[in-house]
């Protein structure tokens, strides 16, 4: 009953974010980074020796990972070459291509599919951003948290067909749920989260965090919030435990990892080496931006923790950075993986709410000019994988 009373006494959150007019203007800030972006990504491809087009482009690398498994379904075993153990598709989690293949049964083509899958998560995901920075500090940190997180420099992740954008829509959703304690779609939430990526598993420790919070503040229907995080912490060991069985070896997975994508957790001494050579050495324009990126993410967070930011999203926000920066693996990938950790945007976002709207305006635009034409150079030039 106290749970219920609390819920009461809280404005309900869709007037708290301006209901369908402030939901619009998260969509259109939204909107207007997609649009920008592809005119970006545009130029610099008619621009390129061998353009492509823009459609393809959002296609390349893991994608097609993802489209053989919407469309042909995860291998039974291992993948070998030349007698060497290679990265098969059952590295990749499920969420994200069978929804692709619910797309595609309807008679669209699977590719097309993948790309209404991504934007249409990636407007979703606009919108739970935007909850969930009302919610926390207020409307307009959720207006600028849009801003700042769908132009951040590997942002262009969200137009392609890759997993990001729906990751970020179940993440966000599922924090926003917790926050307003409704547990049963924050538990199903968690769950399709911890289901869409590895870093799922950092989505659902923060969920039961969130529970004890709530467990702790009033055991009435304690149930319910504990229920929620259970299953939601299930997500992860699930899809492992279904790949060890498929293949008949318990650390199947992170056997795929490691012989695909040279994946593997060493606590962070691969990735502070290349920080370290690659700012002495300077080999490299793009590298040496990987490097400052990941400095920046790293201080960003620091400032986000000093200011004391709602628990479960801190224990999210950090585990999911300990995961990222602890294991080896293409160091390139490494911004993108870190995009839909909110943690590293909030101190920005708060202090773009507080400042003058003018002042706030022309910094995110200056920012956005960056991160948009950052993102779609490294598609259309930078010749490795995100």
């Amino acid at each position: 009953m106290e749970d219920e009373a609390e819920q009461a006494e809280r404005p309900r959150l869709w007037e708290l974010a301006g209901a369908w007019r402030g939901v619009g203007l998260a969509v259109g800030i939204f909107a207007l980074t997609r649009v920008a972006q592809l005119i970006i990504l545009g130029w610099l491809d008619a621009a390129d020796d061998d353009p492509i087009g823009i459609r393809d482009r959002l296609l390349v690398w893991d994608a097609g990972w993802f489209l053989r498994v919407a469309v042909d379904g995860y291998p039974h075993g291992y993948t070998y070459q030349g007698g060497q153990l290679q990265g098969n598709e059952l590295a990749f989690f499920p969420v994200y291509p069978m929804l692709i293949r619910l797309v595609a049964a309807l008679g669209i083509p699977a590719t097309t599919a993948a790309l209404m899958v991504s934007w249409l998560a990636s407007i979703g995901a606009a919108v739970a951003v935007h909850l969930l920075g009302t919610s926390l500090y207020g409307k307009r940190t959720g207006w600028a948290l849009v801003a700042i997180c769908f132009s951040a420099p590997v942002a262009i992740v969200f137009s392609m067909a890759y997993s990001e954008g729906v990751f970020l829509a179940l993440v966000a959703g599922m924090l926003v749920a917790a926050h307003r304690r409704v547990w049963w779609a924050a538990g199903l939430l968690g769950l399709l989260t911890a289901l869409t990526r590895p870093t799922g598993a950092a989505a659902a420790v923060a969920l039961a965090v969130a529970a004890l919070l709530a467990v702790r503040e009033s055991r009435a229907k304690a149930w319910q919030p504990i229920t929620a995080a259970v299953v939601a912490l299930a997500g992860v060991p699930l899809f492992l435990i279904w790949v060890g069985w498929r293949v008949g070896d318990p650390a199947a997975w992170f056997r795929i990892q490691a012989a695909g994508w040279g994946t593997a957790f060493d606590l962070g001494s691969s990735t502070a080496s290349f920080v370290s050579s690659t700012l002495s050495t300077g080999d490299g324009w793009v590298p040496v931006s990987v490097a400052l990126i990941l400095l920046a993410a790293l201080a960003a967070a620091g400032v986000a923790l000093a200011q004391r930011p709602w628990p479960p999203l801190a224990v999210y926000g950090v585990i999911a950075m300990v995961l990222v920066y602890g294991q080896a693996g293409f160091y390139h990938s490494k911004p993108r993986l870190l995009a839909p950790v909110l943690l590293t945007l909030l101190p920005a976002a708060v202090a773009a709410a507080r400042a003058r709207p003018r002042v706030a305006v022309v910094s995110i635009v200056a920012w956005a000019l960056f991160g948009l034409w950052y993102g779609a150079y490294l598609v259309t030039v930078w010749p490795y994988t995100l």
